[in-house]
């Protein structure tokens, strides 16, 4: 992680204390609230990826080595549309091993995603998926088998 980023993400985490409850390294434009669990290497994503936000009212469980883009947003909980300042429960949204969840992907309450799940950019995952799933659009649905998929190394 290049220097410049880690003292900017620990000045707004521990002096300013955004993100002051979480006990790993936070990027700085990100906001991460609730319960929330994470594997293996999982930290790396969220000192890196910028302007996400991880809401863990009903709890959030991410996998080792798990990695996430910028903008990434998962959310546990919805407002109760009677009563805006309540939350309706759920049941937590586990994300398995090995999942790459893509530049502003949005998770919602109650999905599981098992392990080797790709989430494509900009998809909205509404349901659970099984293990080794490649989800794209909106709603996120499976990649038909047999559809090009492109995937370069960077750099």
């Amino acid at each position: 992680m290049p220097i410049n980023l880690w003292i900017v993400n620990v000045f707004f985490q521990r002096i300013l204390q955004i993100n002051g409850s979480i006990p790993w390294q936070v990027h700085f434009t990100s906001r991460v609230t609730g319960n929330i669990t994470i594997g293996r290497n999982v930290w790396k994503s969220f000192a890196l990826s910028g302007g996400c936000y991880i809401q863990g009212i009903n709890g959030v469980e991410i996998g080792d080595d798990t990695i996430f883009a910028p903008g990434v947003k998962i959310i546990s909980a919805n407002h109760d549309p009677r009563d805006y300042s309540r939350w309706i429960p759920a049941p937590p949204i586990r994300i398995g091993k090995r999942c790459w969840i893509g530049a502003n992907a949005v998770i919602l309450p109650g999905v599981q995603l098992g392990d080797d799940v790709i989430v494509g950019a900009g998809a909205v995952v509404t349901k659970s998926f099984p293990s080794g799933s490649v989800l794209v659009g909106v709603p996120a649905r499976p990649l038909e088998r047999g559809t090009a998929v492109t995937i370069r190394a960077s750099g």
